[in-house]
């Protein structure tokens, strides 16, 4: 455990404990700042240098620049769920809390780490790229829903003419805006062998369009380890059940807890493949002689389109109709 060292990230400052000598540090959110750091760690560790581990949770935006450092000078690092770390810290019976306290549970939790979690991250700028761009999608799609709604609330009440106009006028420009990112999306794809090749697999399954196609793709991307219950899961596909005693009693329904923009991607997609395609067809119905409802059997679809774009993604091949799902 004296190569761990343990990194709580926050927006503008990240805490350090360096195992070693028992080192609580508080240095800048910077590359300047962990460069200097990282000098200071060939000082104490010397020979023992590579067998470094840098164990922090991934903070979104805040710890992209750690994890890009991480990446290029080739430092292992063991990034943590947080719901995992916290977990750890109440086992722990840790009861303060603050960033010093975490850094320190942070180099002690790599007695969580399996063999497999422990490595060098990677950094993939034309995958960044398109996470980026599709977070800008997302966020410009609930822009365009929001002022959507607002404008159906003016006309139903009759409501002020400059303020519709305005309102029709930014619902169009956000349209426009959400067409030239999937446009600039859709380049970055089309230059890249691998995306590209992926992309068409993908788009292989009927009903799975261009948005629905860069939605999966982007997925698979962002979480390439992930199987298929846990894509399923990130998607907000995942079936739960709720029981306790006999006062709580309720059926089998989707979580949600995923992103909902995945599932809005491929919302018609579904409806063109239990139309078109003979397979997702036959099992819509099949689902719905067997008593399902119809909005079940339509999300037992998408999560079943999900599997097989995630197993076309994996195996670099294409879909085939014939064969049955």
């Amino acid at each position: 455990m004296n190569n761990c060292i343990g990194i709580d990230v926050s927006k503008s400052t990240l805490n350090i404990h360096i195992s070693k000598n028992n080192q609580d540090l508080q240095i800048e959110n910077t590359v300047a700042a962990v460069k200097k750091l990282y000098t200071k760690l060939k000082k104490i560790y010397k020979k023992e240098l590579e067998e470094l581990v840098f164990v922090y949770e991934p903070t979104g935006s805040y710890s992209e620049m750690l994890r890009k450092f991480c990446a290029d000078r080739s430092i292992k690092c063991f990034i943590i769920n947080p719901k995992q770390f916290s977990n750890y810290a109440k086992a722990l019976g840790i009861e303060v809390k603050n960033d010093e306290v975490d850094a320190r549970v942070l180099a002690q939790a790599i007695v969580l780490a399996k063999a497999s979690q422990i490595k060098v991250p990677v950094y993939d700028m034309d995958v960044e790229q398109i996470k980026e761009l599709m977070s800008f999608y997302k966020f410009t799609c609930k822009q365009t829903a929001q002022l959507k709604g607002h404008l159906e609330s003016l006309v139903a009440k009759a409501g002020d003419s400059f303020a519709i106009k305005e309102l029709c006028k930014s619902i169009k420009a956000s349209k426009e805006r959400e067409k030239r990112i999937i446009e600039q999306v859709h380049q970055l794809i089309q230059s890249n062998a691998d995306y590209k090749k992926a992309y068409e697999n993908i788009t292989s399954i009927i009903g799975v369009g261009q948005i629905g196609g860069i939605a999966l793709l982007h997925l698979f991307l962002k979480y390439p380890e992930a199987n298929q219950r846990q894509i399923t899961s990130l998607t907000g596909l995942n079936p739960i059940y709720r029981q306790s005693g006999s006062s709580l009693q309720s059926n089998y329904k989707i979580s949600k807890s995923g992103s909902i923009f995945y599932r809005g991607a491929l919302f018609m997609g579904v409806m063109t493949a239990i139309r078109y395609d003979d397979n997702f067809k036959a099992f819509y119905e099949r689902l719905k002689t067997n008593g399902k409802h119809t909005t079940q059997a339509q999300i037992a679809v998408m999560r079943k389109m999900i599997i097989v774009a995630h197993s076309l993604y994996k195996n670099d091949t294409q879909y085939v109709k014939k064969y049955p799902i």
